[in-house]
């Protein structure tokens, strides 16, 4: 592989002086061994192959056209098993402080009494909601599945950009990453030791159904609709968790409970999973003019007949200025020193936190605290003199509603371009998906590593240019075994299940990964362009064919519905 790591930023897969973390040996050998027109030409199947799955996302008033395929780089992002065990306990201990800190907010307010976090903070954010005041949602959890960003400075440190709490999205990806890959590049994951994600719908969907009122509760997903931006996530996780997707419209509230309309006569709902805001979800307690929510939906959920997933006012947290917060709450509540640090936060809200936002915008990033997406947000070292002004002006007129951050650079990872054919450096972060119940806090092994594809760019939202890469947890720090290393670039097929039995799959996953090792195709045997596959099989068949026949993928998909 031939790359150039810099200086300036800390680069994932090498050393400032080239050499290769031992982590990324394997892949590297593997990438090497394949050689770039090979994986230049399966790289050009990855688009096909989400296209043909509808995996898409959508941008709001860009003249082009909203819909388009979501962009994926496939050089994988990999982190050892001793780096994740890191990154995991700290978003165990972020995650339960959010969570008390949401329940006493909405309770005694204890920490506000306190004086620990000021009490107009809390109170003028646009996502408090005074009308759940009181209510505890079923189990006491009101952060069921949260999403927050992580980055890492120049010095290689994990610090959190953010905590994602109302809807987090993009776990679809993270999961249809990981199929793409295996289908594309079989021969990659073997003797690598790459601990699975498909479990994800599962412990999804028994998380929905333990903090249901009634037992064997029926769970739902709630979407806008189709127009919404993460329409095709809405619909792959109620498919995958094998619950009904369902609009506002086909939801009803009568004699206190709520119903799903159905072909049989309607049904009770006990679990909502809810992908629309608060503002829009009831009519009759938020915004009246609303027709994507559900008539009298909260005042059910004050009685406690329905739970909805995340509950509902859990955006107070979700606030770019409340999380400057976080660590104090973990200190607050749990009595210990925050694991993962934030990065250094400036409030517009206090006076010297203001004067030193507007003394050094040029050189900081501004951001509104209540938007997302990469919206609502200045980077003063990428904007011109005008740009920065203008900015200023909304800060000064409504300072509570801004923060500024030194600009980090963000680490870079080693991304294929096609237009150079060749491997650069881009920017990258991590969104991990954390699964939060009333007994246990599971992790997904990885989670959406987000690329900034626009070259030399620092924003990695899809909005704004970004894409995604498939993230490997590794169940060793590395580098491979020699064993693995055979096995891998002899293909014998017989690394991946020794890899998955390794990560806890048990005997049943060994078998499994045996008999898909033995049809996987060789690099001879993937389609060479878009239009078809050797003996006049589309791509599309051979896609679904594999699926078919792979016993590992049909016994993944039948646990997970």
């Amino acid at each position: 592989m031939k790359y150039e790591p810099g200086n300036d930023f800390f680069d994932e897969m090498f050393t400032a002086d080239g050499q290769v973390r031992p982590h990324y040996q394997g892949l590297q050998e593997y990438i090497d061994l394949l050689g770039v027109p090979e994986f230049q030409r399966r790289h050009g199947l990855l688009d096909l192959a989400f296209r043909n799955q509808g995996i898409t996302f959508t941008v709001y008033g860009d003249s082009k056209g909203t819909e388009r395929t979501f962009p994926f780089d496939p050089v994988p992002r990999v982190i050892p098993a001793s780096e994740w065990a890191h990154v995991e306990a700290g978003l165990i201990q972020r995650v339960k402080a959010l969570n008390l800190f949401l329940g006493d907010i909405y309770g005694e307010a204890q920490i506000l009494n306190d004086g620990i976090i000021p009490s107009e903070l809390v109170y003028t954010s646009s996502h408090f909601r005074r009308e759940v005041h009181g209510v505890t949602p079923p189990g006491g959890i009101f952060t069921h599945i949260v999403g927050s960003d992580l980055i890492r400075d120049e010095k290689g440190e994990y610090l959190v950009l953010e905590d994602n709490l109302r809807s987090p999205s993009g776990v679809s990806y993270l999961l249809s990453n990981r199929d793409a890959m295996r289908r594309i590049y079989p021969k990659m994951f073997e003797g690598q030791g790459v601990r699975s994600v498909q479990h994800y719908a599962t412990s999804l969907l028994s998380l929905m159904q333990s903090v249901s009122p009634r037992d064997n509760g029926t769970v739902v997903v709630l979407t806008p609709g189709m127009y919404n931006s993460a329409y095709f996530e809405h619909a792959y996780l109620a498919q995958q968790m094998g619950v009904e997707l369902v609009e506002g419209r086909d939801l009803f509230v009568d004699s206190g409970r709520v119903w799903m309309r159905t072909t049989g006569g309607r049904r009770q709902v006990d679990v909502i999973y809810r992908r629309i805001d608060d503002d829009f979800i009831d009519p009759l307690a938020f915004r009246r003019d609303s027709s994507l929510g559900v008539a009298g939906l909260i005042e059910v959920y004050r009685q406690g007949r329905v739970a909805i997933a995340n509950a509902v006012g859990t955006g107070v947290a979700d606030d770019k200025a409340v999380y400057a917060y976080v660590p104090d709450m973990i200190k607050y509540y749990l009595n210990e020193e925050p694991l993962l640090n934030n990065v250094p936060t400036f409030l517009g809200s206090e006076p010297d936190h203001l004067e030193h936002i507007l003394a050094n915008a040029g050189n900081m990033v501004i951001k509104a605290v209540g938007e997302a997406g990469g919206y609502g947000m200045l980077i003063g070292p990428a904007s011109t003199e005008e740009e920065v002004a203008e900015f200023l002006v909304k800060v000064k007129d409504n300072p509570r509603d801004f923060i500024g951050q030194p600009v980090v650079g963000l680490s870079r990872h080693p991304t294929f371009y096609e237009d150079s054919s060749a491997f650069e450096g881009a920017h990258i972060d991590l969104r991990p998906y954390i699964l939060c119940g009333k007994d246990e806090v599971t992790i997904v092994p990885g989670g959406l590593t987000r690329v900034a594809l626009r070259r030399g760019s620092l924003v990695v939202n899809s909005s704004q240019g970004g894409g995604s890469k498939d993230t490997w947890v590794l169940d060793h720090d590395g580098p491979v075994t020699p064993q693995g290393q055979n096995q891998m670039m002899h293909g014998d097929g017989q690394g991946q299940s020794q890899s998955q039995s390794q990560s806890g799959g048990g005997s049943q996953s060994q078998t499994q990964s045996q008999s898909q090792a033995q049809s996987q195709p060789q690099p001879q045997d993937v389609v060479a362009d878009a239009e078809g596959l050797p003996g006049g099989h589309s791509y599309q068949q051979e896609q679904e064919k594999d699926v078919l026949e792979s016993p590992d993928l049909n016994g993944s998909a039948g646990e997970e519905k």
